[in-house]
């Protein structure tokens, strides 16, 4: 006989590590943090690496895209596994295997190579589906949008604190002997190394539900989701809900990714601001996903406790339609402080629509949330992609023909030119991309939830810590 906690948590109450549901909260947020600090590591070291590997401008832009591509297709595949297998065996075989290509990317010596790691380093961007689904597994649904939130954006940091964090793991290295030019190389091992580590650790001290793991609750017929309950993928992929989240989250963490990339170069050639200054700049929005992505998922819950699954989805698109707006402001400003202003309101509101995002996604199938997640989770990246060809379009088009236009006036008058002209491209690409995420928070509106699943909904809003009982299951 075994005891087993067969409830899953109400509260989320972060010192509590003797609970299952909050170890293992820690453990994917942990996780997910390493993934993604992998994932963008290199990003620092990319002057670097185009000097070290004699990358071309197009093989630089393409790393980048291969990047983007290879976590779309992980995330849609992982969601399917996920349902399969459980959350706890995914993330140990992602972490240890993700852990390949990131070292890999260290021992490469020609381009090519270098393009074939990136392609594969971007399939652990596909960590965040199994966190959402492994915090929705663990989460009563009065919390479920705070959980995932808070585990989404603690985890999310991994991509920005790779900006300090992957150079003081070069100096450390250097301070050994390493040579500076082979620094980003010992940095990329290491850091494959720590993901390899996580999947044991993920494997030992987390399981997939509060009940136990998928392939114990089968072997004992405890499996609720067994094969005959199981959602065809086809009957998945015809709920018209699924495809509008999709979209909702192109609009926000697609959007996000796409403009925090892009501000660096647009901060500097619009408000003349240092390459360092604007870079801080960045970082500290980056960092807001400490908080801001909880408040989402916090308000989210909210909202859906006074008024249902329905006021989730009102929160959602309201927080987008904010979203909208303050980014189609920012482009518009011409003052830096107006700007700064507008673009943490930006910031702010962008993350806590993510946050609500996942605070409806666990309420679309139960039976498939896995699934569900990770082609949501795969909208995010194909925003980033569009997003990012679009401003990349503008901007090539508009500085080729400012260097024509200035051409032997001097470089000087040359590249203030292009710098004007990338300026001005990348703002009216921001103000189309605004015009995109109001577009998207309308069609929100069309996401509706049956009688049955409301009126579920209302009583699970409601649910107590102390009415969630220890049973005793055999094992």
């Amino acid at each position: 006989m075994k005891t087993a906690s067969q409830a899953k948590s109400a509260t989320l109450n972060l010192l509590n590590l003797k609970s299952l549901q909050i170890r293992t909260f820690w453990i994917t947020a942990i996780s997910f943090f390493l993934c993604f600090f992998s994932w963008f590591g290199i990003v620092p070291f990319m002057p670097d690496v185009v000097k070290d590997l004699g990358l071309t401008p197009t093989q630089k832009w393409n790393s980048i895209i291969l990047a983007v591509s290879g976590t779309v297709f992980a995330r849609l595949l992982i969601g399917k596994l996920c349902d399969k297998y459980g959350p706890r065996l995914c993330y140990t075989w992602l972490l240890m295997l993700g852990a390949i290509p990131v070292v890999l990317c260290g021992l490469v010596q020609t381009p090519a190579q270098f393009l074939v790691c990136r392609l594969f380093i971007g399939f652990i961007g596909a960590s965040f589906v199994i966190t959402q689904v492994h915090t929705s597994l663990m989460f009563a649904p009065n919390i479920v949008g705070t959980a995932n939130a808070t585990s989404a954006g603690w985890g999310n940091l991994g991509g920005g604190a790779n900006r300090l964090g992957m150079p003081l793991i070069a100096a450390a290295v250097v301070a050994f002997g390493v040579a500076d030019s082979e620094a980003w190389r010992y940095s990329m091992v290491i850091a494959g190394v720590v993901c390899f580590l996580m999947g044991i650790v993920y494997f030992k001290f987390t399981q997939d539900t509060p009940e136990g793991n998928f392939k114990d609750l089968k072997a004992a017929g405890n499996m609720v989701n067994t094969k005959k309950d199981q959602v065809p993928f086809v009957k998945v992929l015809k709920d018209y809900r699924i495809w509008i989240l999709f979209l909702v989250y192109a609009a926000c963490f697609g959007i996000e990714l796409t403009v925090y990339g892009t501000m660096d170069d647009y901060l500097q050639n619009t408000f003349q601001l240092e390459r360092v200054t604007a870079g801080n700049i960045v970082l500290s929005f980056a960092l807001m996903n400490i908080f801001a992505r909880t408040l989402g998922g916090f308000f989210g819950d909210r909202f859906g406790k006074i008024k249902g699954l329905r006021g989730r989805v009102l929160f959602l698109v309201g927080i987008l339609a904010f979203q909208g707006v303050m980014l189609m402001t920012f482009s518009l400003a011409t003052s830096i402080v107006v700007g700064i202003v507008f673009l943490i309101l930006f910031s702010l509101s962008v993350q806590m629509a993510e946050g609500a995002t996942f605070s409806v996604v666990p309420f679309i199938n139960k039976k498939a949330i896995g699934t569900v997640s990770g082609i949501v989770g795969a909208g995010g990246n194909v925003g980033a992609f569009l997003a990012a060809m679009l401003l990349k379009s503008k901007s090539a088009t508009a500085e080729q023909a400012a260097i024509v236009l200035n051409q032997g006036l001097g470089e000087d008058v040359v590249q203030a030119a292009q710098s004007a002209a990338s300026s001005l491209a990348v703002s009216s690409g921001y103000f189309v991309i605004s015009i995109v995420v109001l577009l998207t928070a309308i069609v929100t509106l069309a996401i509706r939830f049956s009688t049955e699943d409301e009126n579920e909904a209302k009583i699970n809003a409601n649910i107590k810590p102390e009415n969630l009982v220890t049973l005793t299951v055999k094992r």
